[in-house]
């Protein structure tokens, strides 16, 4: 099948707006007062000097492993809606879930550490037992 050019749709980009940005003052600033803007800004990286590129580390991140998983309709469609990249913000999502699961353990972990001398007697351990049995709680059998 041939196409010809009546089949053709062309689109154009839209043009991009400017905004409210004075282009001609931006272009007008000298180095020394683009450092200076820079400097002054306290959300802005600091620049980076020769120092910083021979000390530098390039760390590749690990590669992501490809997994098939089910997912509920309104789970996909809630993540959906906020737009492009809604992947990435479920993967987000479970990240910040294994950080917080992660510090559960920890403090988890560092509470029953606890010195030999802070740690419940064998004879304290079986009174709550005894406590739990005369309160009517029992054990059930498989």
């Amino acid at each position: 099948m041939r196409l010809s050019e009546e089949h053709i749709v062309r689109r154009l980009r839209p043009l991009i707006d400017s905004g409210k940005t004075d282009w001609k003052r931006v272009d007008a600033l000298t180095d020394r007062e683009i450092e200076e803007a820079i400097a002054s800004d306290p959300d802005a990286a600091p620049l980076l000097d020769e120092e910083w590129f021979r000390t530098a580390k390039l760390v590749m991140p690990e590669r992501k492993v490809p997994v098939s998983m089910r997912i509920d309709r309104e789970v996909l469609d809630w993540f959906k809606r906020a737009g492009r990249g809604y992947l990435s913000r479920m993967h987000a999502v479970l990240r910040a879930y294994v950080a917080a699961q992660s510090k559960t353990k920890t403090r988890k972990a560092s509470k029953t550490a606890k010195s030999r001398s802070q740690r419940k007697s064998a004879g304290a351990k079986s009174k709550v037992v005894s406590r739990a049995r005369s309160k009517g709680v029992r054990r059930h059998a498989k």
